[in-house]
């Protein structure tokens, strides 16, 4: 359980999927402008993460690994598919996406107006494949620290957008100097937020 805690809390604050590798950065500054459309799609992205993570682990611990084919017959156990992994984990998230899409615009058609193009686009936001990327690297040993890596990953996602998004809403009404209106402040902002977040890397867990 204590392992389970330490996984969740790094996944949000230490590794953050913005501030600490700066993935997902296209959806991150175009959907930031309002709070309502960024919480809709972090919400979005948590969901994504949370299910295609899980999913992928076990994709490559029973499929594409070497020896995993094992289950099927021990002449597979020299068999090594990990070549197939990036197509493999897009698909799936590509899959996941779809579900997304159509449960949004089912039961929020205005969210889903909203979001515009920005919401398939999770198929192809970094943060997405990086969560799975980063899932086989750490090596987890069962799927449950997995899908609590990917839940993480995406809570993490999800404060960091409502965060600028935030910021920028009450920014609208600052004397910002007219060459940094727009994005020019927001990364100016994003990168202190960033070095904020450096300091969650002194907790030891």
């Amino acid at each position: 359980m204590e392992n389970i805690i330490s996984i969740f809390v790094k996944s949000i604050f230490i590794d953050n999927m913005v501030f600490a590798f700066f993935l997902g950065m296209c959806s991150y500054l175009a959907v930031s402008k309002t709070v309502k459309t960024a919480t809709g799609l972090g919400i979005a992205v948590i969901f994504v993460l949370g299910i295609t993570v899980p999913v992928n682990y076990l994709i490559n611990k029973y499929l594409l690994t070497e020896g995993a084919l094992i289950w099927l017959s021990p002449s597979f156990i020299d068999v090594d598919l990990s070549f197939l992994s990036f197509i493999m984990f897009i698909a799936v998230i590509a899959s996941m996406v779809q579900l997304v899409e159509m449960i949004v615009e089912k039961f929020a058609p205005t969210l889903y107006t909203n979001l515009g193009i920005f919401l398939p686009l999770i198929a192809v936001n970094c943060a997405i494949l990086g969560g799975s990327l980063f899932m086989v690297n750490n090596e987890f040993q069962t799927v449950g620290q997995a899908t609590t890596f990917g839940l993480g990953s995406g809570v993490g996602w999800f404060l960091a957008i409502i965060g600028i998004a935030a910021i920028r809403e009450k920014i609208k009404y600052s004397n910002v100097p007219a060459p940094l209106r727009g994005l020019g402040i927001t990364f100016i902002i994003t990168g202190l937020m960033g070095m904020a977040f450096m300091c969650f890397m002194g907790i030891k867990l």
